[in-house]
């Protein structure tokens, strides 16, 4: 598809994206474009634009306002020591797009016009990526924006990317965060949205990651939705636990849990470098006697914003207890040292994850 582009008529100056990539706050700072594709039961796919960034203009009616027809993607561009940019694995957000417009009733965006519009949205701000630890978080997502009242799916839906220069995601400055595991909320259920990115789950998961930040903890865990005994991931993050043995647990995806593309990149790699993986339910209460015992030497959360974060310590309702020694593990740096060297060009890619962009002006 043909992408009209029409540039911002009056783009940020040079020095000033200097000054707000020295040390952007995650999600507040963007760049001044945006890609938008619109979609129709009559018409399909059309109007694909790279325009100047700007507030949509919607109806009352709306659906997404009454019927939550929303899903969303989170990836980002890194500028590697050659001036290069670097995607990494955008194909696999593609695919987790489409599946999420299918689980939530969508128009299914193809894959090869996903990869267009990151790739025209970074091509024209690539300006903004910044270097160092820094990356630019991309945020494609969509949304039901026929107007009108009435449960069913809707005849139109517009598509959009936006992207912010971000650091790190979690400011404690702590080789390790504290989380909170929630007894009384759950995130998703069998048959739910678990494994779809819409934004009604993380919607759901609000209450539970207040309660968490009022315990003084960084994120929340959840449990499942059925016993209310298995740990399934936290509010936007998949989970691991390294063993005595060395080996690696993970939470199986059985529909409730989002199927990370951070997640399933560590599995690989942790299997490449002969860890042990095994994907298997594991007990909140299996968990605390673990700690106490030293079974479980270290835990991480992982996603495309927190990448691997060490967990240090862990709250609930009857008490607390400390992973290791309460803060980043060997295993744990290990792999996170792994993978962020493939996204910076640090480490050899024999996966093929990086995609390097075409047309990168140099810096």
């Amino acid at each position: 598809m043909q992408f009209v582009v029409e540039q911002h008529p009056n783009p940020t100056p040079a020095e000033q994206i200097a000054a707000r990539l020295e040390s952007p706050v995650f999600g507040r700072v963007f760049t001044d474009h945006m890609v938008t594709i619109r979609w129709s039961e009559a018409s399909g796919w059309h109007d694909a634009k790279v325009e100047a960034r700007r507030p949509f203009q919607i109806d009352p009616a709306c659906a997404v306002l009454h019927y939550a027809q929303e899903i969303f993607e989170g990836m980002k561009a890194y500028r590697r020591e050659d001036g290069s940019i670097a995607l990494f694995r955008p194909d696999q957000n593609a695919k987790r797009f489409r599946a999420s417009a299918a689980r939530m009733s969508m128009a299914e965006l193809p894959e090869e016009l996903f990869m267009q519009a990151i790739e025209a949205l970074v091509d024209i701000d690539q300006a903004w990526v910044p270097g160092g630890d820094g990356s630019l978080y991309i945020r494609p997502f969509m949304f039901a924006n026929e107007s009108f009242l009435g449960v069913r799916a809707s005849a139109e839906y517009l598509f959009c990317v936006i992207a912010c220069p971000v650091g790190p995601y979690f400011k404690s400055g702590k080789s390790a965060v504290t989380v909170w595991v929630s007894d009384q909320y759950t995130r998703a259920a069998p048959g739910g949205t678990g494994a779809a990115k819409c934004g009604g789950n993380y919607a759901a998961s609000l209450i539970a990651q207040t309660e968490a930040s009022a315990k003084g903890c960084d994120q929340v865990v959840f449990l499942d939705a059925a016993q209310h005994r298995w740990i399934e991931e936290l509010g936007g993050m998949n989970v691991f636990f390294v063993m005595d043995d060395g080996s690696l647990v993970t939470p199986p995806l059985s529909g409730t849990i989002l199927p990370g593309i951070t997640r399933a990149s560590i599995i690989d790699l942790a299997r490449k470098e002969g860890i042990e993986v095994k994907e298997t339910p594991y007990a909140f209460d299996s968990w605390r006697e673990d700690a106490a015992s030293g079974r479980v030497k270290e835990a991480f959360a992982c996603g495309t914003a927190a990448v691997v974060t060490a967990i240090g310590e862990v709250r609930h309702a009857g008490g607390e207890f400390t992973i290791g020694d309460g803060g980043e593990g060997q295993v744990t740096r290990r792999i996170r040292t792994l993978l962020t060297g493939i996204q910076r060009g640090k480490e050899a890619d024999p996966s093929n994850w990086v995609w390097k962009l075409k047309s990168t002006k140099q810096a």
